[in-house]
């Protein structure tokens, strides 16, 4: 279901907003409400940075029927602070240009629109740059 309420409830897609466990430590993107590795129920919100790395990547040709239009497009995995990992559309680069270890920026952007009703999805995708 496309629903903007769903959408506009998930605080994650729009502010990266995380959970920190108080008992391990271990950090969560989304947020859980069990910790995976002391099974603790204690967490304090963490706010992720807005940068990081590309762990690895792929080009996709054949895309499913929303994103069509934007075929040929590249998804990567970007790892950010404490080893937090997020799946996300890489954009405004040359897809020949992409490389393991390149530093992106995420940004908030469209990710798609319901072309029935015209609800736009918004998110994070990730750019090039970010270095220090």
């Amino acid at each position: 279901m496309f629903s903007a309420k769903i959408w506009r409830e998930s605080p994650q897609r729009y502010r990266l907003e995380a959970a920190k466990c108080l008992g391990c430590g271990k950090v969560f993107f989304p947020p859980r409400l069990v910790c995976l590795g002391c099974r603790g129920r204690e967490f304090e919100k963490r706010f992720l940075p807005w940068r990081g790395r590309v762990l690895t990547f792929t080009v996709i040709h054949t895309a499913p029927t929303p994103f069509v239009d934007m075929a040929p497009y590249c998804i990567a995995i970007v790892e950010v602070e404490e080893g937090v990992r997020l799946t996300c559309q890489l954009v405004d680069v040359d897809l020949e240009a992409v490389e393991i270890g390149m530093e992106v920026e995420l940004e908030f952007r469209r990710i798609q629109s319901n072309q029935s009703d015209g609800v736009l999805c918004y998110g994070y995708k990730a750019v090039p740059g970010g270095g220090e």
